[in-house]
């Protein structure tokens, strides 16, 4: 049992295996650099709440209802209107107020949907913001 250090006499054999010790070690190295330079993480955000309560609106707003029924037809607030020229002028009067009311638009789930398209285009075109559909629960 003898150990062979070297061949006497004879070329040696070229070595194909890479030393992958310094590799290992340079990547370990960069790996602690990169856990020391991140910076730790917080589960927390901070945010600069106000304190106290909010001031409640002076002055409720005005509240409209809309409603079109099956046939078609539009009523303001309960009260049915002729046509599309009574609520564009009712539409227009709300727009020009200082304070424009909340339209809560509530069509029937049989009502076309041209009429209500055309409702909503009027709203629009009078430059009313404050417009919420209401009744969704019938069409689930």
């Amino acid at each position: 049992m003898a150990m062979q250090l070297g061949q006497s006499g004879a070329e040696p054999d070229v070595m194909a295996e890479i030393n992958t010790t310094p590799l290992i070690d340079v990547m370990l190295v960069l790996l602690i650099m990169l856990i020391i330079t991140i910076p730790i993480q917080l589960h927390s955000v901070n945010l600069d709440m106000p304190a106290g309560n909010p001031p409640s609106p002076a002055v409720k707003p005005e509240v409209v209802r809309i409603d079109i029924d099956a046939a078609n037809g539009i009523r303001w607030n309960g009260e049915t209107i002729a046509g599309t020229a009574e609520l564009e002028a009712r539409l227009q009067n709300a727009a020009a107020q200082r304070m424009q009311p909340e339209l809560h638009v509530r069509p029937d789930r049989s009502a076309a949907y041209k009429t209500v398209a055309a409702v909503l285009a009027a709203v629009q075109r009078h430059g009313l913001s404050k417009i919420g559909l209401a009744g969704g629960e019938q069409f689930l």
